[in-house]
């Protein structure tokens, strides 16, 4: 019986411990990206090239996946108004089935962005891939992220570790049981950026440097 008594105070002490440093995460998070993501694409400082991280186009009922939708449309703002030059399309291309640089692309062409300034990153498969490559290959060391605020204080925390200065625009997010469960892999996905930066993980490709011209 006493056994079993150490064994459940050891398990609720290690439980304790992993949700006070998710919630940790998530405030230093949170707390370092204060006022450097905008809703109002007049207040945002401009910058030559917007990185719109990659998401997934449609869902798996077929239907348009809302947060592909709403990047796309605060990449367009961004765009229109000026504040960026250049979009660089950081995402997932790890099969011939799947490929969100390319379904960011098409989309970007057909609401008026010309071709020759949309460039693609095929290895963005995590936004630490994406932020670091932003830099390393694509030469960026002051760029806008672009998607939803929860990802955008996430991905201004690293790219700061990176050495790079960045803002975020917030698209429009997204509610119901579909945007819950985002949320709560987001308090997950910051506890793993402290993990990452401290056992220096790296992205899984780098490769030749692309100039953004």
């Amino acid at each position: 019986m006493k056994t079993f008594k150490k064994i459940f105070i050891f398990l609720v002490i290690i439980i304790f411990a992993v949700l006070a440093f998710i919630f940790l995460a998530h405030y230093t998070i949170e707390n370092k990206a204060k006022g450097k993501t905008f809703d109002a694409v007049q207040e945002i400082p401009a910058a030559k090239v917007g990185m719109v991280l990659g998401t997934a186009k449609y869902l798996r009922n077929g239907q348009i996946n809302s947060y592909f939708k709403y990047r796309i449309d605060a990449v367009i703002e961004l765009y229109q108004a000026q504040k960026i030059a250049f979009v660089l399309v950081s995402g997932d291309n790890g099969s011939k089935y799947y490929d969100e640089p390319n379904d960011f692309k098409d989309e970007l062409i057909s609401r008026g962005i010309p071709e020759d300034k949309i460039y693609l990153d095929f290895a963005g498969f995590r936004t630490l891939d994406s932020v670091v490559r932003a830099k390393e290959i694509f030469g960026q060391k002051k760029i806008i992220i672009i998607s939803q605020k929860f990802h955008n204080e996430r991905a201004i925390y690293l790219a700061e570790e990176n050495g790079i200065k960045a803002y975020g625009y917030n698209a429009r997010d997204v509610g119901g049981r579909f945007g819950l469960k985002v949320m709560l892999r987001e308090y997950l996905a910051r506890a793993k950026v402290f993990w990452d930066i401290l056992f220096h993980i790296e992205p899984k490709y780098l490769g030749e440097k692309i100039e953004i011209k």
